[in-house]
């Protein structure tokens, strides 16, 4: 079998366009108002839950054949609660300041809809390369919004990328002030909505028939 077959890269590259969990199946957004007034912990937080649905999805289709119908949602939960944790204690150990940052974000990242609609959806019923590839994907489409998203709110709002002070000092003396709405939760949903305005003038076939 080839693993990087064109099917198993649309995998990795659909999440990043047509198929983006926020824009386009309007997933994890909660995380996206409430993570991205900093760049940095909007990038842990990707990466984190990149992680979680990448590895979940791949575990989840390890263990697919035995697990009964009827616990299989508690047996998913068990699942992306153990790898939240183990997240969790990694950012505690290296990235402290960000894991307090993310504060209680990181433990909720077990109920993130996009982890929970990747496992029903797909990783219970395909082989376990292809999973994970899934969730990898996804988890890239998901940290991509909130990168994006960061950014901007950061720049305008702080006036800094990652801490470092990107406007001249000199705007600042000509008048130049950042613009306090941006780091407001209000901002990161404008924001995403114009992202999915852009992306749906760009992409005619994700406007909905009527």
């Amino acid at each position: 079998m080839n693993i990087f077959s064109s099917k198993n890269l649309k995998l990795l590259t659909g999440p990043l366009n047509l198929q983006n969990p926020v824009t386009v199946q309007i997933l994890g957004i909660c995380s996206a108002l409430a993570v991205t007034v900093k760049l940095k912990p909007a990038i842990v937080m990707g990466i984190s839950v990149t992680v979680v649905t990448a590895f979940s999805n791949l575990l989840i289709s390890l263990i697919r054949n035995y697990i009964p119908p009827r616990i299989r949602i508690i047996v998913q939960l068990v699942v992306v609660a153990t790898m939240v944790i183990l997240v969790d204690q990694v950012l505690r150990a290296f990235v402290y300041d960000v894991s307090k940052q993310l504060s209680v974000y990181v433990g909720l990242i077990i109920t993130n809809c996009i982890i929970m609609g990747r496992l029903e959806a797909y990783a219970m019923g395909n082989s376990p390369w292809p999973s994970f590839l899934d969730g990898l994907g996804n988890g890239a489409g998901y940290s991509m919004i909130l990168i994006f998203v960061a950014t901007i709110r950061e720049l305008l709002g702080s006036g800094s990328i990652l801490g470092y002070h990107i406007i001249p000092q000199s705007f600042y003396a000509a008048g130049y002030a950042n613009n306090g709405m941006m780091i407001m939760p209000a901002m990161a949903l404008v924001l995403v909505g114009v992202i999915i305005w852009v992306q749906r003038s760009f992409n005619k076939e994700l406007i909905e028939k009527d």
